[in-house]
């Protein structure tokens, strides 16, 4: 009688098993999968970059020479004017001195020695001509023979001569005259040379760089000074040129310095370059930096995340649901009354880890986690929803990089 009854349960419990092993066939396999909602999202990039000046300026000495004082070092403010240098220049002040020397030969000791010589030219005429009229008075009465007269003319044109060139060198040495001109000129350039034996800044800035020591020998190929021009502050990021697609001028950024991790300053996208690097395969982003942060310095490492997208009520669904993508067409595999039913979507915003889908999908519909599933149109399927995406709802960021940055 047990052996019987013990049969009996044996053969219950083989029927429950194969009952329950056909209704789970069936119900059909159960399969990871996301039910759908209606979420905020923010698309970003995210990537490294350098902070930069709009423009820096490299200063060099015009001559060449030894330096002997340097008076600015890395770090320091500069205004234009301001004396980053000297040279030794004893060559150039000695010719400044002598064109100095030069000109004031002619403003104090030969234009008044012309000046004088003029007034004596002109004496002497004025003598020789009363003298010509006295002896042709007397020739006239016939009291002096005619070679006394002909003396007499010949002396008197020889004054006029001399008074003729007494006045041509006293008109060279006249104020303005080409001679002063010629002296004023030569002066200038000598003094012009002794002035690049002193190396000013032309602009404003901050000094980045110095290569230049006393002692040193210095051309007028050699950079001394790198000063980064006083203005806008940019941040430059090279992006991957994948993201060219979603960037956009006038977007806008959030920054965060290494360096200073819990003070993030916001920027804006200025300027995205014309032309790929076929090298690495990035594109060049200037950010501008309004205001700018005390505590930015040149070359300082920046991580950026630029908002490229924003939606405030959007379908969002992971991109590992998402297969044969066409641009913004892809598929899903969607679970209806226990089926799988692949559908066509439209696609929105985009992003490594999730995807915003414009049509084809309605807040609560259930996909398979699974898009590349190989299944056939209305197999029966069981959905397990995945808790790690359930309960991410709230605002989500589609990052478009590979090393996404938390900046809360």
């Amino acid at each position: 009688m047990k052996r019987r009854t013990f049969f009996i349960g044996i053969v219950c419990l083989a029927l429950a098993g194969v009952t329950w092993a056909l209704v789970l066939h069936i119900r059909g396999p159960v399969m990871p999968g996301y039910q759908i909602t209606e979420q905020a999202l923010v698309q970003t990039v995210v990537a490294t970059g350098r902070v930069t000046a709009v423009s820096r300026a490299q200063v060099g000495s015009p001559v060449t020479g030894v330096v002997i004082e340097r008076r600015v070092r890395e770090g320091d403010v500069v205004q234009p004017g301001d004396v980053l240098a000297i040279l030794r220049a004893d060559d150039l002040e000695a010719a400044v001195l002598e064109a100095q020397a030069e000109l004031d030969q002619l403003q104090q000791s030969t234009r008044p020695q012309a000046q004088a010589a003029l007034r004596e030219a002109e004496v002497r005429l004025a003598q020789a001509s009363r003298e010509a009229r006295r002896r042709r008075d007397l020739f006239r009465r016939q009291a002096i023979s005619r070679e006394e007269l002909e003396r007499a003319n010949e002396a008197e044109a020889s004054a006029a001569a001399a008074l003729e060139q007494a006045r041509l060198t006293a008109r060279s040495l006249v104020v303005g005259h080409p001679n002063e001109a010629v002296a004023r000129a030569r002066l200038a350039s000598a003094q012009a040379l002794l002035a690049k034996t002193t190396i000013r800044s032309e602009v404003a800035g901050t000094v980045l760089t110095r290569n230049a020591e006393p002692g040193d020998l210095v051309q007028p190929n050699k950079v001394l000074f790198e000063i980064a021009r006083s203005g806008d502050t940019e941040v430059l990021v090279p992006l991957d040129e994948k993201n060219l697609e979603v960037l956009a001028i006038g977007q806008q950024a959030l920054c965060v310095a290494d360096s200073y991790p819990a003070r993030p300053f916001p920027a804006t996208v200025s300027f995205i370059a014309p032309s790929i690097d076929a090298q690495r395969g990035t594109i060049d982003v200037r950010l501008a930096v309004k205001p700018e942060p005390d505590f930015l310095r040149q070359d300082m490492t920046v991580s950026v995340n630029i908002e490229t997208g924003r939606r405030d009520r959007a379908i969002v669904v992971p991109n590992d649901a998402l297969t044969s993508i066409q641009g913004k067409q892809a598929r899903v595999w969607m679970v209806i009354d226990g089926r799988a039913v692949r559908r066509p979507v439209q696609l929105g915003l985009r992003g490594l880890t999730q995807t915003e889908v414009t049509r084809g999908l309605k807040a609560g519909d259930w996909v398979l986690a699974n898009g590349d599933a190989a299944m056939s149109e209305g197999y029966r399927v069981r959905v397990r929803a995945d808790a790690q995406w359930q309960s991410r709802s709230g605002v989500e960021s589609a990052t478009r990089s590979e090393t996404p940055l938390n900046l809360d």
